[in-house]
């Protein structure tokens, strides 16, 4: 085989390398619109804070949801079959992770919306750094996530609940207490749990 026939064989192989390459469907997150997005498992609206975690299905569709613990509930509804990439977001920044990449935080005592009480971190270090800080806690991969028991803290979501009653309450008896601790569902660990 002469050099010029090998050299045109490597050109092609690694041109077809570099084409097939091209056709990877790539997934980015979606931004949160607060006044429209939904989670598909609790119905609660999505707030575009450092608990909400998306799924790109892989016909572009984002779904949205305002717990982590939410997403592993429509996944295990609804397989993973369609699901194009899942995204998470950073405890302290909001960036946006992919699921795959992120490192967790599961303790009872961290105030997360549906009480399922995992946060998520983009740096290992972070999320190592908030576990000393609040003293407990277990880091998990996103590996680990998937044997971790999905259970929502039952305790702590009918204190929120009532939080959330005595909030509305104020507003409808003309009070301003509606922002005060009632409505700070899923703003960090609770102490003593």
């Amino acid at each position: 085989m002469s050099k010029k026939t090998s050299f045109l064989i490597l050109f092609v192989i690694a041109l077809s390398l570099a084409l097939s390459g091209c056709g990877q469907t790539k997934y980015e997150p979606v931004a949160i619109d607060e006044n429209v997005d939904k989670c598909p498992v609790c119905n609660m609206a999505v707030a575009d804070d450092q608990f909400a975690t998306e799924i790109i299905l892989k016909n572009k569709k984002a779904l949205k949801f305002d717990d982590l613990g939410d997403l592993h509930v429509w996944r295990e509804q609804n397989g993973t079959d369609d699901i194009g990439e899942q995204f998470v977001r950073d405890y302290h920044t909001k960036e946006w992770v992919k699921l795959s990449e992120a490192t967790y935080v599961f303790d009872r005592s961290i105030r997360t919306p549906m009480a399922f009480n995992v946060i998520s971190f983009k740096e290992k270090k972070d999320a190592e750094a908030f576990v000393a800080e609040l003293g407990k806690g277990q880091i998990l991969t996103a590996k680990e996530l998937e044997s971790h028991k999905w259970e929502p803290n039952e305790e702590m979501m009918k204190a929120m609940m009532s939080e959330h009653a005595d909030a509305m309450k104020g507003m409808m008896d003309g009070g301003d207490d509606a922002h005060e601790g009632g409505m700070s569902m899923g703003t960090g660990a609770e102490s003593g749990e």
